[in-house]
């Protein structure tokens, strides 16, 4: 349920209704948008209590949210969610947002030498796992804690955002310390715990879709972390598993504006592991943005052939920056910025 706020009401009403709400029992979630001010009242039998809020003062007119994924609806918030990540960079706003770097950080040299190039052929935030969730556990994991100090490191020589997974309860603390963005990874899209404690470390998240979700589960995921007050999450669309082998996975463009009919949240895309062939990506990556993403995350290598994880998808800094050239041209085309 959904209460709709008039626009001439004092701070002493506004007050007033939200402790009724926690008077219930419920937690109150405000959306204050360009036109109107919304409040939810998000929980079971909120219904019940809509005389109570109806006789209120300040109170324009209450309606209820359709759509089981509630705060992520647009019915709770109209307007775009931009998302500020630091003062240079915004998601969801009208430039597209580029997130460039290796799948994972392999050493201090390695990464900074990658970084330095992203950042010079435009890239706005970097890229690194230092925990990897692999396929075979015989395969690279990551550098785990170990990597932390490279993070910061890079991070401070650099000036540049930080983008890492976390892939159980436990690192989300560490990693919110060292990582301007936690990502979720799409192995972990319903694991609801985890999503429960990034919405709790009100850092912003980045959360993938499985690779056989649909887009109302992906939501409901969102939900998840946004109802524990945590409403800076950035969707992520990263190919999901059909009957076609000839890519790795079949990148969803459809699932763009789908979502962003139904949802405010900000999407971005991620090519790499949409296609999983190298030069698949710069393709995809433009496709991407002219259906409509907010961004991209694009892996980057200077040695794919020699990289620990996913080397086959791994672009190399000539081909990132000839994208990026191109990126800058299209992007002027459909009204956005780079």
């Amino acid at each position: 349920m959904i209460l709709v706020i008039k626009n001439n009401i004092s701070e002493e009403q506004f007050n007033h209704i939200i402790e009724k709400i926690k008077e219930l029992g419920f937690t109150p979630h405000i959306s204050r948008g360009v036109k109107k001010t919304i409040v939810g009242l998000i929980g079971e039998q909120a219904e019940k209590y809509e005389e109570i809020f109806e006789s209120m003062e300040g109170v324009e007119h209450i309606s209820e949210i359709e759509k089981p994924f509630k705060l992520a609806s647009r019915e709770f918030k109209e307007e775009n969610t931009v998302i500020k990540i630091n003062p240079q960079v915004e998601i969801g706003s009208k430039k597209v947002v580029v997130i460039a770097g290796p799948c994972a950080v392999e050493s201090k040299e390695q990464f900074l030498s990658i970084a330095k190039e992203v950042k010079k052929y435009g890239a706005d935030l970097l890229r690194g796992g230092i925990f990897k969730p692999r396929t075979s556990p015989y395969t690279f994991q990551g550098l785990g804690k170990d990597g932390l100090k490279i993070l910061k490191e890079v991070k401070e020589e650099l000036g540049i955002g930080i983008v890492s997974e976390a892939m159980n309860i436990e690192q989300v603390s560490i990693l919110a310390e060292y990582a301007d963005i936690i990502q979720i990874g799409a192995r972990n899209v319903q694991n609801f715990d985890l999503l429960k404690e990034v919405g709790r470390a009100k850092k912003p998240v980045l959360l993938k879709r499985g690779m056989a979700t649909t887009v109302k589960e992906w939501l409901m995921s969102a939900e998840y972390i946004m109802s524990e007050g945590n409403y800076n999450v950035i969707l992520c669309e990263r190919g999901i598993r059909t009957f076609e082998d000839s890519t790795r996975f079949t990148l969803d463009l459809n699932a763009i504006p789908v979502v962003k009919s139904l949802s405010h949240l900000p999407v971005i895309v991620d090519p790499s592991h949409g296609v999983g062939i190298r030069n698949f990506v710069p393709t995809m990556a433009k496709a991407s943005v002219v259906a409509g993403a907010d961004g991209l995350i694009i892996e980057v290598h200077h040695k794919p052939e020699e990289a620990l994880s996913d080397g086959p998808q791994s672009i190399y800094p000539n081909q990132f920056a000839q994208l990026m050239d191109e990126l800058k041209k299209l992007v002027e085309v459909i009204g956005r910025s780079i």
